[in-house]
């Protein structure tokens, strides 16, 4: 019951770490305190998996919005991963192999959780919270949000070692002293982006019915979202930006729907700017796309970028036949068709790179579009059916990320908000507020010169960890298991 208790305390304190409590210097105690009850407990496997249920069940609840359906086999699935850490830690002795161990199996526990199953979840990474200072958030251009869970839980690992032998070990040491080198290299390298200035809006038109599903909800939508557009003035702006979902159906898809294609384009050719609209297409009974469509500053489409990462359960079902006698998944009746390439306009105002929604909270995908060449980074997303809830606070902590990783200026645009910018390497700029209709603006800057590190080089410092541990075990073999502590 202590050993439960403790990894629940644990839990709790890494959701407070995460927005909207954002106490970002909890992450490292959180994980001393986890390791501390692994190294304490007779059921490692059991702590571990109480402390994943734990942690995920207060990050992302708001999943049950969408019913208990969709909350419970997220929770269980990824709530596993730390059970099976926990007891991988525990088969250990103390010293260098706990350490090991404990930094090599918590790299590899998130390299793999961010892609299996069914894709990954990259949601509650440790690498995160970090992103609320400006210099560890800086200095995710050479780690990412990945390299810095690696260094976050070789500090705790650190702190437990040093608070058992009451005294400062080396492991706390390097991973002290990996923690200062880090920020100091944040605090001296500027973002990126530090090219030609853009003047970009995003519109974020709500809908008719929020927190709820009315008939011709999308039509409304896209008319929604064509007022405010027509409240921009001529010649203000060189990009205007719709969020996922804007459009849609077979009454308001611009490719689908030639009269919405000449409305949206008739706009675009008065403001003189690029548009860049999100919607879904039905293509069949069975199956549809979401995609962000293109128009030049004449109007014309010019091109589309479809999404590449469906949300499991809510835009497809995994292996449908098995999971039709569910009756709550007849809410999705189609799966979505994936997208198979990156998303780079080359538009006037310059290259520009799209991700919609899902695609934002993980790395690898706003990474393609910097290798692809992608100046400016627009995020579009869709979180109505969340009310209000952590999730915007939360997937803008993320996005903000993706800027720091990358050093481009992010353009974040939600269909009911919370819709920002965010520049200068992770800053994010005045949220416009959840289901405001309104219209906002900034001056972004197009991102110069060479790739950052970890643009170029991805979850190297999680690749290099996890071969260092498993080299380590392989070469030193320690076979004496730890004696726990009555």
């Amino acid at each position: 019951m202590r050993s439960a208790l403790l990894s629940l305390a644990a839990a709790g304190l890494l959701v407070l770490a995460f927005p909207p409590y954002s106490i970002a210097f909890l992450v490292p105690v959180a994980l001393a305190l986890f390791l501390y009850t692994l190294r304490r407990t007779r059921h490692p496997l059991l702590c571990g998996v109480i402390f994943g249920w734990g942690f995920f069940s207060g990050l992302v609840y708001w999943v049950g919005e969408l019913g208990f359906i969709a909350v419970a086999p997220l929770v269980f699935v990824f709530g596993l991963y730390p059970g099976l850490y926990g007891w991988l830690v525990a088969r250990v002795p103390d010293g260098s192999p706990f350490f090991a161990a404990a930094v090599g199996g918590w790299a590899l526990l998130e390299l793999i959780r961010v892609r299996f199953p069914v894709g990954g979840f990259e949601w509650g990474l440790t690498g995160y919270p970090i992103g609320e200072y400006r210099w560890t958030r800086e200095a995710a251009a050479f780690v990412g949000t990945s390299g810095w869970g690696v260094v976050l839980m070789a500090l705790a690992a650190g702190l437990v070692l040093s608070w058992e032998r009451r005294r400062i070990t080396k492991p706390l040491l390097v991973a002290g002293g990996a923690t200062v080198i880090l920020a100091l290299l944040g605090a001296s390298v500027p973002g990126r982006a530090t090219g030609d200035t853009v003047r970009v809006a995003i519109v974020q038109g709500s809908t008719p019915c929020p927190l709820e599903h009315c008939f011709g909800e999308r039509q409304a939508t896209y008319e929604m979202h064509l007022a405010q557009t027509r409240a921009i003035r001529e010649g203000s702006v060189e990009l205007v930006v719709w969020p996922e979902g804007s459009t849609g159906s077979f009454d308001a898809d611009p490719v689908l729907v030639p009269e919405v294609a000449a409305e949206i384009g008739a706009e675009a050719a008065r403001i003189g700017a690029s548009f860049l609209v999100g919607g879904d297409r039905p293509i069949s009974d069975t199956e549809w796309i979401n995609a962000i469509v293109a128009f030049d500053e004449d109007g014309e489409i010019v091109g589309e970028y479809r999404k590449r990462h469906p949300v499991p359960f809510g835009e497809y079902i995994p292996a449908r036949p098995l999971f039709d006698w569910i009756p709550a998944l007849s809410q999705v009746p189609r799966d979505m068709i994936r997208g198979d390439r990156s998303g780079v306009f080359d538009l006037v105002p310059g290259r520009i790179g799209t991700i919609i929604s899902f695609e934002g909270a993980f790395a690898r995908y706003g990474r393609t579009a910097a290798r692809a060449g992608a100046e400016l980074l627009v995020v579009a997303s869709n979180e109505g059916s969340y009310e209000f809830t952590p999730v915007s606070d939360q997937f803008i902590g993320m996005t903000r990320m993706r800027s720091a990783e990358l050093g481009l200026d992010v353009v974040h645009a939600a269909v009911t908000g919370k819709s920002t910018f965010i520049t200068d390497g992770g800053v994010v700029g005045e949220a416009a507020d959840f289901l405001a209709e309104t219209v906002i603006y900034e001056d972004l800057e197009l991102a110069t010169g060479p790739l950052t590190l970890y643009a170029r080089w991805g979850d190297w410092v999680q690749i290099v960890t996890v071969s260092a541990a498993a080299l380590y075990f392989f070469w030193k073999r320690p076979s004496a298991r730890r004696e726990i502590p009555s």
